[in-house]
């Protein structure tokens, strides 16, 4: 049974709290019919947009189900909080905004029932990636909306540093855009990593969170030195291909106990943590994309600083581009992306269908200095393009740009920060 007096500090403390924050550059239009679901890694800053969203709204139930005074709701006492708001304020709430909402059982009951009622406009965020549109679609039978919120991106990184985000910049302006866009790949876009001086402690403390709040304790990991062993290997091979049975044999090279279908099983309870995600290889056939080895991207490049010792700039670049592609699939919905090998083995680190139709071929280098570097990705790219059928080409440097002809195909060259801040494609 819930205790009324701790509901009601709860709503009286929020109801007027607005903590200043940067503006997040995520849309959504919260008066849709549908019920919209904000899906992201732990302290991406999914609260403070909640809080964003909330700015000239009136008749807002705010409630974090991570907060100690609820935290231990029913999904059958929700109503009850309803009418306690009703009674605390004199008024019905238009809108139900429920924050980390996984960590209530039966959420999905709840919710649509809620909807259904077509009396509120219902917000959603968690951090476990079971709230995404395909898991819930059953439960919600198509009435809700999904989107990412990640860490900061460039530009939002940018804001947090004081600098203003334009498109014609001195030489001097865009050395020092590429100063900060290498802390950013350094040490990531976690809110509290990018206001903080103390950056390496806090990567620690949340890679432990990521460990044994989202993934041991929330799954109930009977074997906590496997999974620490799966996460560590996670970090050190981010951008690289992944298989299950590889993970297995690493495993039992240092004499780990396991079985590999545990191990199947833990990788995909880590990817429910959205602190990691798994690539498909292309193929047009399903079920050979399920049979193919995965590559592993993570939510933030900063968590791999706990385990490199090395820049590896290639490897940082390439998986933020995979990050500004999955906020893409915020405005369009229609993007798939996979990566590409082709029969010869050449591969191509990002391929971008939307519905029947391949878009995009994109390659990323840092070094394109070394000729034969540069012979070996164009060669890949171009490759890709005669089995694939697609001719929008782009390779993301980290300072080159301009357009070339390569065996007959056109390539465009854009320098990462300005693709990342929208102004090379």
């Amino acid at each position: 049974m819930i205790d009324k007096s701790k509901v009601v500090d709860f709503l009286l403390e929020y109801e007027e709290f607005m903590p200043e924050h940067i503006h997040r550059k995520l849309k959504i239009d919260i008066k849709s019919d549908f019920a919209v679901s904000i899906i992201g890694p732990r302290r991406a800053g999914k609260t403070y947009f909640m809080h964003q969203l909330r700015r000239g709204l009136d008749d807002v139930m705010y409630l974090n189900f991570e907060d100690s005074r609820i935290r231990d709701t029913k999904y059958s006492e929700l109503r009850d909080i309803i009418r306690i708001y009703i009674e605390l304020f004199g008024r019905t709430p238009r809108y139900l905004f429920l924050d980390e909402i996984q960590v209530m059982d039966g959420w999905e009951i709840i919710l649509r029932e809620l909807h259904e009622l077509k009396k509120y406009k219902v917000v959603i965020t968690g951090s476990s990636s079971r709230l995404l549109s395909k898991e819930i679609a059953t439960q919600m039978r198509g009435r809700t909306l999904s989107y990412w919120l990640l860490p900061f991106d460039f530009s939002e990184f940018l804001t947090s540093k004081g600098h203003k985000t334009k498109k014609a910049v001195t030489k001097d302006e865009e050395a020092r855009v590429r100063n900060v866009l290498k802390e950013y790949l350094e040490y990531g876009g976690f809110p509290d990593i990018s206001f903080s001086s103390d950056k390496i402690r806090i990567l620690r403390e949340y890679a432990d969170l990521i460990l044994y709040r989202d993934f041991i304790e929330r799954h109930n990991i009977k074997n906590p030195a496997l999974a620490r062993f799966i996460l560590e290997y996670m970090l050190q091979n981010f951008s690289n291909e992944i298989t299950a049975n590889s993970i297995y044999k690493k495993a039992k090279s240092i004499e780990l106990k396991t079985a590999k279908d545990t191990v199947y099983d833990y990788l995909d309870r880590l990817e429910d943590t959205a602190f990691f995600f798994f690539l498909e290889r292309y193929s047009a056939r399903a079920h050979m994309r399920k049979a193919f080895p995965k590559k592993v991207y993570l939510c933030d490049t900063g968590l791999t600083k706990i385990v490199r010792f090395s820049g590896d700039y290639g490897k940082l670049m390439e998986n933020t581009v995979f990050l500004e592609l999955m906020r893409e699939t915020n405005e369009n919905p229609l993007i798939n992306i996979y990566y590409y090998k082709g029969s010869q083995n050449h591969e191509v680190d990002f391929l971008l269908k939307e519905g029947n139709k391949i878009t995009r071929l994109i390659q990323v280098c840092y070094d394109l200095d070394d000729s034969g570097t540069k012979r070996r990705e164009l060669r890949s790219l171009v490759k890709a393009s005669k089995e694939l059928k697609c001719s929008s080409l782009l390779v993301v440097t980290w300072d080159y740009e301009g357009e070339e002809e390569f065996k007959g195909k056109k390539i465009k060259f854009v320098p990462l920060w300005k693709w990342l801040l929208g102004y090379g494609y």
